[in-house]
């Protein structure tokens, strides 16, 4: 009886070392790492969203400090009447860029011999209006007749006027009008025409033809 008692008890105390044993192995064990946390679709989107942003802000970055001639290479060709084309274009390079104190900035691709103008007379003259990257988006010359103007009556926009006031008639010049000399409101998109923003800066090729009244007059 003493001898039964006596294994029952050693057959207890193993049963109990064996899973004090096993209990210190669970404890020591790594611990699994939690998985982490998968992605939401719109988490996803969204990151996706402000890289392709980031991307076109670089793309555009690149364009704005490009050159006009560049950027307008670059673009399907537009089959309207120009004063000064690809080749003038290429060749304006080499021409000195004068800036006056208003911000205009012009080169003259032909020089006038005629007189120029003073304020209030009334000139004829044909014009082509492009976007900075030289979009055509108005032109005289696609009308099929040169413009009379008065200048400096505030019938054009400042930049052309004053532009145009400096010429001599027979000349061709290139203008590069500031926003704040331009169209202040800007102008809408017509049928194959890009718009032109709000004081956006515009490019203008004049053709200055005659001054009625001093065709004969010197300067």
């Amino acid at each position: 009886m003493a001898l039964t008692t006596q294994k029952a008890f050693s057959s207890t105390s193993s049963a109990a070392a064996r899973s004090r044993a096993g209990a210190i192995r669970v404890c020591c064990q790594a611990r699994p790492q939690p998985q982490r946390q998968q992605q939401q679709p719109a988490e996803v989107a969204r990151r996706q969203f402000l890289q392709g942003s980031v991307a076109l802000a670089a793309a555009a970055a690149v364009l704005a400090g490009s050159q006009p001639a560049a950027l307008a290479a670059s673009l399907p060709p537009q089959d309207i009447k120009v004063l000064c084309n690809a080749e003038c274009t290429a060749q304006l390079d080499a021409v000195e860029t004068v800036t006056l104190p208003s911000g205009l900035q012009y080169k003259d691709i032909v020089v006038g011999s005629g007189p120029n103008p003073r304020v209030g007379f009334q000139v004829v003259a044909h014009y082509v209006a492009m976007t900075p990257n030289l979009r055509v988006f108005d032109s005289s010359l696609e009308k099929g007749k040169p413009y009379d103007i008065r200048v400096g009556a505030g019938q054009i926009i400042p930049g052309l006027d004053e532009g145009i006031l400096g010429m001599k008639t027979g000349g061709v010049r290139r203008l590069y009008i500031p926003g704040s000399l331009a169209f202040p409101r800007g102008l809408k998109a017509a049928a194959g025409r890009p718009s032109v923003p709000p004081a956006s800066p515009v490019v203008f090729d004049v053709q200055l033809l005659y001054i009625p009244g001093l065709e004969d007059a010197d300067e």
